[in-house]
């Protein structure tokens, strides 16, 4: 007999962060997690929209799985929010088939080639001077990592008068020295003709990418700018399926691929946006801002696709309640000298505290 999925349930973690299990006949469960944002949202799809759609089925046979989430919500035709709900199924759908392999995820993506992945420090903030930005860069490379990422501009305007982008950089690369790696996010805000004025400017500075200059939907404008730089675009955090992978690809030509697995729906998707990286030799730098479940998968995948994930990956240094407060996982990760190692347990490789989760939950 099979194994057949009994019970999927969305808990809404302080209020903020939605994480699933799937509960099994044979007492395995699986656990994911979704994306951060409208989690009341998250919690309606998944229970109410996806939950029967899967209930009654094996849950190792995950693109059958994928396939019965997206008809059953029309995934294709509504997107965004449904795909970030199927996301955390998936993650643990595939946790489900490693535990019951005995095997961790990385293995059945096909195999560990390596046991521990580089992180860079992501900054969040927008509230810093320039040299306060500097020191905090600063004090992340004395604990060992080697890349720094800052949020700079100004999200929703274009070409904002408050944008001290190159001012910041200037003095992040004074106090960190040549030999670490700055990323600079401005989430969009540029208009072409400014953004290439940017880029140039941060291309002099060392910068080692310079990530969506333009929104992600004007592959156009983010083609033009890819043109006419040497410093390495990236894109691909606000996008969820293989199909408009490959139009970021073909269309808007950036050169550094950026899935995010809580989005982009999970190991199922990420699996055929690989392979079209591979295709078209584009390397992936994953986009992570959240420091559980979702950077535990994109460990695994990262383990994995060693020939694609060649550079150093994200990690969100803000503090977050349910790993900095109460941490919901029983052994929290750690980043040691710039390094986060893979979990080889079966499956995910990690548990929830089910102490944690209640409090979590309940607050």
């Amino acid at each position: 007999m099979t194994m057949k999925i009994t019970n999927v349930e969305c808990l809404i973690l302080d209020r903020s962060f939605p994480f699933v299990r799937v509960h099994t006949d044979e007492g395995i469960v699986g656990i994911g997690e979704c994306f951060r944002r409208q989690p009341g949202v998250i919690k309606t799809l998944v229970e109410d929209l996806l939950k029967p759609a899967l209930v009654g089925k094996d849950p190792t046979d995950t693109t059958l799985r994928f396939d019965d989430m997206a008809r059953a919500a029309s995934a294709y035709e509504m997107g965004g929010a449904v795909w970030c709900a199927i996301a955390g199924i998936d993650i643990a759908l595939w946790d489900i088939k490693g535990k019951a392999l005995g095997q961790p995820i990385a293995k059945l993506l096909g195999g560990m080639a390596r046991d521990k992945i580089r992180m860079y420090a992501s900054s969040m903030r927008r509230d810093m001077t320039p040299l306060q930005e500097a020191r905090r860069a600063a004090s992340f490379v004395e604990q060992g990592y080697s890349g720094y990422k800052l949020h700079s501009a100004v999200p929703g305007a274009m070409d904002d008068g408050a944008d001290y982008t190159i001012a910041t950089v200037s003095e992040v690369r004074a106090a960190v020295g040549d030999d670490i790696d700055i990323l600079v996010d401005v989430n969009g805000a540029y208009s072409v003709h400014h953004a290439m004025e940017i880029g140039k400017a941060l291309e002099a500075l060392g910068v080692f990418h310079f990530e969506e200059p333009r929104p992600h939907h004007d592959l156009e404008g983010l083609a033009t700018i890819a043109d006419a730089l040497d410093i390495p675009i990236a894109s691909g955090e606000m996008i969820y399926t293989q199909y408009e992978y490959r139009d970021l690809i073909l269309n808007g030509k950036v050169d550094i691929i950026q899935p995010d697995i809580v989005k982009a729906p999970g190991f199922t998707e990420f699996e055929k946006i690989a392979a079209l990286c591979k295709a078209f030799g584009k390397p992936i730098t994953v986009h992570n801002t959240q420091p559980i479940i979702s950077t535990v998968a994109h460990l695994h995948f990262c383990a994995a696709h060693a020939d694609i994930v060649p550079y150093s990956q994200e990690y969100n240094i803000e503090p977050i309640s349910i790993r900095d407060e109460i941490s919901v996982l029983k052994e929290p990760l750690e980043v040691i000298d710039g390094y986060l190692a893979v979990p080889t347990g079966p499956g995910l490789g990690v548990e929830l505290d089910d102490k944690a989760l209640k409090v979590l939950s309940e607050r």
